[in-house]
């Protein structure tokens, strides 16, 4: 199936690693121009690296904490000078540490909203002015499948993800009629290197068993469905929570 990606200009933010690099290098393998964002300096001139040599179009990297609201404004229209238009916008960030709800306290509430969903928010507001000035966008949230099901041992997550389903909802309305789309995405297990981190095998297999696809995805898995979000043929999918996480996760 034809995209329509080629030369259209996506900015990724947290695309050093796992699902924020999966959904860059398959936007870059169907010919956009991608401007990454991350925190980590050094994991981002190798993510840059492999999303060059995924696809045809120009590739940037640009160090910055999604939390920093000029950071992000100035990253954004650089990015829009440099390349001519901002297209897509994939709004990626690391998720709040597990732990159920009585294990924290309001700060750590405030923080998981803060790098949660406020982060996210505000790249896509910095964004918005160039995407509509480019006439067609896709704006892509990615959130937690605690949004469609509620996880108690990740409290902050399911507690705080759902914000950005609502701010998509009132977003489609106030963008009207054209061609930008807003949605969610909300992944499950995937095989990242984070979720490698922190499981051994016994656990993956645990966690694979409650899952009704009997496996964890694959980044690859969810890089394909952001692609497809982002592309020409989804012009009619707006305001959705789309979850990839193979049927749910009912392993604890």
């Amino acid at each position: 199936m034809e995209l329509g990606l080629s030369g259209r200009v996506a900015l990724v933010t947290g695309a050093s690693s796992g699902l924020g690099l999966a959904v860059a290098s398959r936007l870059a393998a169907e010919g956009a121009h991608v401007a990454l964002a991350a925190r980590d300096p050094e994991r981002l001139a190798e993510a840059r690296e492999r999303v060059a040599a995924s696809g045809p179009g120009q590739v940037t990297a640009q160090a910055l904490d999604v939390r920093d609201e000029r950071a992000v404004a100035s990253w954004v229209d650089g990015v829009a000078a440099e390349l001519g238009a901002v297209h897509v916008v994939v709004a990626n960030a690391g998720g709040p540490p597990a732990g159920r709800a009585t294990a924290f306290g309001r700060d750590a509430y405030r923080e998981a909203f803060e790098l949660s969903a406020l982060a996210l928010i505000g790249v896509v507001q910095a964004a918005l002015p160039h995407v509509r000035a480019a006439g067609w966008g896709r704006i892509l949230l990615v959130a937690s499948e605690a949004i469609v099901d509620p996880l108690p041992e990740y409290a902050l997550s399911t507690a705080i993800r759902p914000a950005l389903a609502g701010y998509a909802t009132a977003l489609v309305s106030d963008l009207g009629p054209g061609d930008v789309t807003v949605n969610v995405l909300a992944p499950g297990y995937h095989l990242t290197p984070l979720v490698e981190g922190f499981t051994d095998e016994a656990r993956r297999s645990e966690i694979a068993r409650g899952i009704p696809l009997g496996r964890l995805g694959r980044p690859d898995d969810f890089g394909a469905v952001a692609a497809f979000l982002a592309s020409e043929p989804a012009n009619f999918i707006t305001g959705a929570v789309v979850p990839v996480h193979g049927g749910g996760t009912h392993a604890a």
